[in-house]
Formats: structure tokens, C-alpha cells, sequence
């Protein structure tokens, strides 16, 4: 059973630190890309970053510089390291898993940036 969980989500200061991980199981891991998106409360769910089958790399405009995606294909896990994070920031954050028509989501993690 193909199957997501991440770890990892907390409360943090304004400009603080966190990274958040994400175990994959039931799935050909390295075929898949990754995603993490991020939903706060009244709003829709949004691209964070995304990392391709082919390691490609892409960011939303609003984390570019400030976080980071990996891959670990032979842990099958990905993470999203995120730095100087901002009130904004706060969200449940989703991982993504999709190949082709086949997608599989995280059941989330609470990031709050707060003072």
C-alpha cells in the first residue's frame, strides 16, 4: 500500500529554522517526482518546491532562497529544509508523490512561525 508520512513540523520564531521529512513506502520511489505544498487555514493548498525523477528543482517565488528540497532515493524519504521562516509561513505542509496520473499525498505536519 502506497503510503506518505511526514515528520518533523513544529513551532518556531519568526527567522528560525525546521526541516521537514517525508517516508515513503509502497512505491517506486526514485520514478516518482516529490513535491511539498502547504496549506494555512481560509486558503488553498500551494506549491512549496518540487523535486523531479530527474533532480530538477523547482520553488514557489515566496520560499526561493530560503528553502531547500532533497531526495533520498535509498532512504526513500525527501525533506524541505526551510530557513528564515516568516509568519506566513504557517501552514500544515503536505508531501506529494506523483507519477503520471498517479498521485499520492502526506496526511501533513503543522509548521506555526510565531513569536
Amino acid at each position: 500500500q502506497a503510503q506518505l508520512v511526514e515528520s518533523g513540523g513544529d513551532s518556531v520564531q519568526p527567522g528560525g529554522s525546521l526541516r521537514l521529512s517525508c517516508a515513503a513506502s509502497g512505491i517506486s520511489f526514485s520514478f516518482y517526482a516529490l513535491a511539498w505544498y502547504r496549506q494555512a487555514p481560509g486558503e488553498e493548498r500551494e506549491l512549496v518546491a518540487r523535486v523531479r525523477a530527474n533532480h530538477r528543482l523547482d520553488y514557489s517565488d515566496s520560499v526561493q532562497g530560503r528553502f531547500t528540497i532533497s531526495r533520498d532515493n535509498a532512504k526513500k524519504e525527501v525533506y524541505l529544509q526551510m530557513n528564515n521562516l516568516k509568519p506566513e509561513g504557517t501552514a500544515v505542509y503536505y508531501c506529494n508523490a506523483i507519477l503520471e496520473t498517479r498521485g499520492i499525498w502526506g496526511q501533513g505536519a503543522q509548521v506555526t512561525v510565531t513569536s
